[in-house]
């Protein structure tokens, strides 16, 4: 079992395509629950996956390397593994693909069969990237991903809905190029493309490592999105559906924090060094900025599409602390913003099957007539925020906490910088729930909105009970983290005394 745990999760949900395909178009109830019980059962695979991990071992674990393609002699892996560095985003991704398939139940009514099929496979290169240790292998699960998100967002989506797939199609794959440049390039002279064989292996010539980590880091910058290569995402989400944009935000962006990590750093750990104080400087213009353009917009999932450029700022911010404290805290908040935003989306997507609109200004005194809705949507916000007792709080003052002592960075105002992101966020994320919450009901249309239904407290609840988890007895995920963190960063300080 433990060989082949992985496999399982990354491949199970290709069983839910398969059985949706023999349904037919018209049982449209079957269908679903089809793709909801898939993507549950991949979850509870998951939860075994957890249950079977050493937390005490940084090495990979339950690892499976078969021979996958032989070609002009180099050898490719199907190579999968976990550690600390990913487990808790595979576990984000089975939680949150189950939950954005059950807020789909009335809001898509259209060629339900195939929606389903292309958000199942969505799950598979999604787990498959944040598990695959051959590089190619991950450039294939990587690649893979776009198209089913590209299908979402160019069917199912808004108005506009062909310019924005096309763009994030377009964006990304363009991104993807020099990424695919440094695998060959690394494939080539270190005669292999296993991530940590070519740890192991080290040596690269700096001049080289520069190359390589800004091939790298190209790629990875488009996906996260970091200022200024982020123009695809408000667009992408604004336009896609409201289950397209909880993966969206909620995991497909962290493929790029987690690139960085997994390889621009750890492969490349003396150009990571000295391009730290850089890479810092462009996640806090990301924060102020993404801040600042939230606060102007009048469209609420526009506001929170902007909020993540603000958010994920923060992630980059910590992983470029290069200390096993920053490590730690960006795949926490890589965690947070995917749980936080998220439900966000959830929230604004309920919203806008009740009312149509997404405008704020059509809004007002929804407590009054949704008290469930406004309760749910008060913590969602406040967490967003990072109010202590909830999860953002966790996330942001570690990741603050390691950018004002990092040696890397070396520049503690750039932490105080980003420390007043914290301020900016409670401005506009208040300001939006004064909007739609709080004074009159002025509007007539929303005096008969209905409140949450129990399916609907079921998609939120699940998000809700590990905001205040986590943000109430955060010990345990920092469990999980701190043996591989440790250890990649031990790795970092030595090329950092190799820089210097």
């Amino acid at each position: 079992m433990e060989t082949w745990i992985l496999t399982l999760i990354t491949f199970f949900p290709v069983l839910g395509t398969l059985i949706i395909l023999a349904l037919s178009r018209e049982n449209k109830e079957a269908i679903r629950w089809t793709a909801v019980v898939t993507s549950g059962l991949t979850f509870l695979l998951s939860l075994k996956m957890l249950a079977m991990f050493n937390a005490n071992v940084a090495d990979l674990q339950m690892v499976i390397r078969q021979p996958w393609i032989r070609l002009a002699g180099f050898k490719i892996e199907y190579y999968l593994g976990v550690d600390g560095l990913s487990i808790l985003l595979v576990l984000l991704t089975t939680l949150l693909t189950p939950i954005a398939i059950l807020s789909t139940w009335t809001a898509i009514e259209t060629r339900v069969k195939e929606f389903m099929i292309f958000f199942l496979l969505l799950e598979v290169g999604m787990v498959g990237v944040f598990l695959a240790q051959d590089l190619l292998l991950f450039y294939f699960f990587w690649e893979f991903s776009l198209v089913p998100m590209y299908v979402l967002i160019g069917i199912w989506g808004g108005p506009r809905r062909l310019y924005a797939a096309i763009k994030f199609f377009l964006y990304t794959m363009a991104g993807s190029v020099f990424m695919l440049l440094g695998i060959i390039w690394l494939g080539i002279n270190a005669g292999t493309f296993s991530m940590p064989e070519l740890m192991a292996q080290g040596g690269i010539p700096s001049h080289i490592q520069t190359l390589l980590f800004l091939a790298f880091a190209i790629g990875f910058a488009v996906k996260v999105p970091m200022w200024p290569l982020h123009s695809w995402l408000p667009d992408a989400h604004v336009q896609a559906p409201t289950a397209g944009s909880v993966i969206l935000a909620g995991v497909m962006l962290k493929m790029g924090t987690y690139g960085f990590l997994r390889i621009a750093i750890s492969l490349f750990p003396e150009a990571a060094t000295r391009f730290a104080p850089w890479m810092a400087l462009l996640a806090v213009i990301g924060i102020i900025y993404g801040a600042a353009v939230s606060f102007a917009q009048k469209d609420v999932k526009k506001l929170v599409a902007y909020s993540s450029v603000s958010h994920l700022g923060f992630v980059v911010l910590g992983l470029f602390a290069l200390s096993s404290q920053g490590i730690q805290g960006g795949i926490l908040q890589m965690v947070n913003h995917g749980l936080s935003t998220g439900a966000l989306f959830l929230v604004v997507g309920m919203l806008y099957e009740r009312r149509h609109t997404r405008d704020m200004e059509d809004f007002g005194g929804l407590w009054t007539v949704m008290p469930v809705y406004g309760t749910f949507a008060l913590i969602v916000t406040l967490s967003s925020m990072g109010l202590p007792g909830l999860n953002g709080f966790i996330g942001e003052f570690t990741i603050l906490l390691s950018a004002f002592g990092s040696e890397a960075i070396g520049v503690p105002w750039i932490a105080a910088l980003a420390a007043t992101g914290v301020i900016l966020t409670a401005i506009y994320m208040l300001h939006m729930y004064q909007k739609l919450f709080l004074g009159p009901v002025d509007k007539e249309e929303n005096r008969v909105l209905k409140d949450l239904n129990p399916r609907e407290i079921l998609t939120l609840a699940p998000i809700l009970a590990l905001i205040l988890c986590i943000g109430l007895y955060p010990k345990p995920f920092f469990a999980l983290m701190a043996p591989s963190a440790e250890r990649l960063a031990a790795l970092i300080q030595a090329a950092t005394l190799a820089v210097r």
